[in-house]
């Protein structure tokens, strides 16, 4: 078990390099701006290499019965270069890809999304301690270069032609222990430069990385689809490395990595700034405080809290168990919603491999709507549970309308699938985001501990279970009808909702018997306010 133990931490060596070219260093908002653009493009890769194995499951295993349509969405053949006519190019012929072409087919790739998620959600509770006492920035380098080697290899099985199922399981395994390096390290990284004022906004935002990286992944592994369908995971191997190289030049993990005050210490904050009303509010503890607080401020003396103490933190265990259930419902969509829609008559016709790819990304521009309206739905509120479970109860009519209308036509297809991005991804963003964010600065746990990865590990890793869960029941559920799955998924979502509803009354209590002010009407499990965010700053 690695133990408690002062590291120390230097400035990027890519940001030593732009200060002796400009001769000058850059303001903090500045730092803050690149932490938010660096941050967003890692986890936009590590989801984007995500996306392979959800495009090239009609590949591996194809339906050699169903008809193509002639026109490929959404414009012509902008998007590919030769369509799939009912069968396969990629070597196979129609007949798929050994051993996932066989009668148990779909079982076995739900097995390769379960190895993966399964070792993703184990490691993310080790990844979330190790960040909290590791460098950070070394911590997410090294885990998104893993990430691009494993996710490269599982093609490489097309370019040897490899056909034993260990290879891509084992494959998928490694790289889903490497991915577990992401969230908790990038949550952190903003938590430790951002306070919590308009957090839920800002977060919201920001996560728009996750349906970025789904966009884009699905785009890239569909325009090389053509040269063979183990380019697909090729390319986002590739760029996932190149990001991780960009995170180890330039990602500044701390303030105090380039100079900076820490944003969280309730001492520097009161001292440093002094006119902001809920700094104001710290000054009260800041005797208190300064008695846990030794004189040195930094990431020198930094500590990590345990496992237990973080999950006894309020509001902990039920947002992971909320996210458990939510996460299963969104990754289903994630890893088997181009398979559903190649699979399914729209509009009297069947779709190609390619066209799915390309029109399942409407989902996650749903996504990012809906993280962004969670998050300042939120803020106006201050009311995280509420806000999540309202979001999931609606998420049960929009995911029944998809399922009973979404085969009338593309066009109807298309609203429907943006609605039900909207409300499945919006609680799912909220809660990995803002609210492991505040719970993982939760004044239980200030002083010289800090949990924003242990807790984000502990909720995200619960949520990566439930992720694990959901497309292992789809790849057999899928066998007895697609509308198996969808109850499935619709009782999950009632299920998430209800799990918030103890933490929902309480909102609603306190906001009746309380009136809203500016120092007033947060939730019980929310940390006092830190330094203010980007536009905030003094």
């Amino acid at each position: 078990m690695v133990g408690n133990f002062d590291t120390m931490r230097k400035t990027p060596p890519g940001i030593l390099c732009l200060r002796r070219i400009r001769g000058k260093d850059w303001t903090l908002n500045t730092y803050r701006y690149v932490v938010l653009l660096i941050t967003f493009i890692a986890y936009a890769c590590y989801h984007a290499s995500r996306k392979p194995s959800s495009i090239v499951k009609s590949v591996l295993y194809p339906d050699p019965y169903k008809k193509s349509d002639n026109h490929p969405w959404p414009v012509g053949n902008l998007f590919i270069e030769k369509e799939f006519v009912g069968v396969d190019l990629n070597a196979s012929k129609g007949t798929g890809w050994a051993p996932f072409n066989g009668t148990d087919g779909t079982s076995k790739l739900g097995e390769i999304d379960v190895a993966f998620l399964a070792c993703y959600s184990l490691g993310m509770y080790v990844a979330g301690h190790l960040g909290d006492t590791l460098d950070l920035r070394l911590f997410l380098a090294t885990g998104m270069i893993g990430s691009g080697i494993f996710v490269g290899l599982f093609g490489m099985g097309y370019l040897f032609n490899i056909h034993v199922f260990g290879f891509y399981l084992s494959m998928q395994m490694l790289a889903g222990l490497f991915q577990a390096t992401g969230w908790p390290s990038v949550v952190a990284v903003i938590g430790n430069w951002f306070g919590k004022r308009k957090r839920g906004l800002i977060m919201g935002v920001w996560n728009a990385h996750t349906s970025v990286g789904n966009i884009s992944g699905s785009l890239l592994a569909a325009a090389v689809l053509d040269y063979g369908w183990g380019w697909s995971f090729i390319a986002p191997g590739l760029v996932i490395i190149m990001g991780g190289i960009l995170v180890y030049l330039f990602l500044a993990a701390y303030p105090e990595d380039i100079g900076g005050l820490y944003p969280n210490d309730p001492v520097a904050n009161v001292h440093t700034v002094p006119n902001d009303v809920e700094s104001q509010m710290q000054k009260e503890n800041v005797v208190g405080v300064e008695k846990n607080v030794g004189s040195q401020h930094g990431s020198e003396c930094r500590k990590s809290v345990g496992f237990i103490e973080a999950c006894l933190i309020p509001g902990v265990i039920p947002f992971a168990l909320c996210l458990f259930f939510s996460k299963l419902v969104a990754y289903t969509f994630l890893y088997w919603l181009p398979f559903y829609l190649s699979q399914t008559e729209i509009g009297g016709e069947y779709m190609s491999v390619k066209s799915a790819g390309n029109l399942s990304t409407l989902f996650d521009v749903g996504g990012i709507v809906g993280g962004i309206l969670a998050g300042y739905i939120s803020d106006k509120l201050r009311a995280r549970a509420t806000t999540a479970a309202t979001f999931m109860y609606a998420a049960i009519p929009s995911m029944l309308l998809y399922r009973s209308y979404g085969n009338v036509s593309r066009t109807v297809n298309i609203i429907l699938m943006i609605v039900a991005g909207l409300f499945v991804n919006g609680p799912y963003a909220l809660i990995t985001t803002a609210v492991s964010a505040d719970l993982g600065t939760h004044s239980s746990v200030r002083g010289d501990s800090r949990a924003l990865a242990t807790v984000t590990a502990i909720i995200d890793g619960t949520g990566s279970v439930g992720a694990a869960l959901g497309p292992l029941l789809t790849g057999f559920l899928s066998t007895r009808g697609w509308d198996a799955v969808f109850v499935m998924l619709m009782a999950c979502a009632l299920i998430a909702g209800l799990l918030l509803s103890r933490l929902v009354i309480a909102e609603i209590a306190e906001r009746t018997s309380t009136p809203m002010s500016p120092s007033s009407g947060r939730q019980g499990f929310e940390a006092p306010a830190s330094q203010p965010l980007l536009s905030d700053q003094r």
